[in-house]
């Protein structure tokens, strides 16, 4: 038999209140519970001492026991110093979706082309300038021939 400490629901539409129950793996989330453990409330501050209650001699008996707490419950029992949460990390969830990195691949494609343009149209503008330079000494020697 798998045992869980959960969450169940309770409170009104719009007004949560949670009770943190041992419960089996397959009991529906406000169905039938082995034994309440602690209550959480969401809507009190987060620095008041009423919003997470947990009866900790019980906990650490069904820790004990093997039950397996959710990430939510297990929140609350590395603050309360009961068992250590181990932090997580998913570096792929900030990265961008597959169609927005095509696009910004096709955008860096595109931005890429119009720096090498411009610099072949530096290249002919600079070209263009130097060649006009060294033909007009060229050429002052014929007008001054023919003045």
């Amino acid at each position: 038999m798998a045992l869980k400490i959960r969450l169940a629901r309770g409170g009104s539409k719009k007004r949560p209140y949670y009770r943190i129950v041992v419960a089996q793996a397959t009991a529906p989330r406000d169905g039938s519970f082995i034994e309440k453990v602690g209550t959480y409330n969401p809507l009190l501050p987060k620095d008041s001492g009423e919003r997470v209650v947990l009866n900790t001699d019980r906990v650490k008996h069904w820790l004990s026991v093997g039950a397996q707490p959710t990430d939510r419950v297990l929140r609350f029992l590395d603050a309360a110093g009961l068992e250590k949460r181990e932090a997580r990390n998913n570096p792929n969830k900030a990265k961008p979706g597959k169609k927005r990195q095509e696009r910004e691949a096709a955008e860096a494609e595109a931005a890429q082309k119009a720096k090498e343009a411009a610099e072949a149209e530096a290249a002919a503008a600079a070209e263009a300038a130097a060649a006009p330079a060294e033909e007009a000494p060229a050429e002052a020697p014929a007008e001054e021939a023919s003045a």
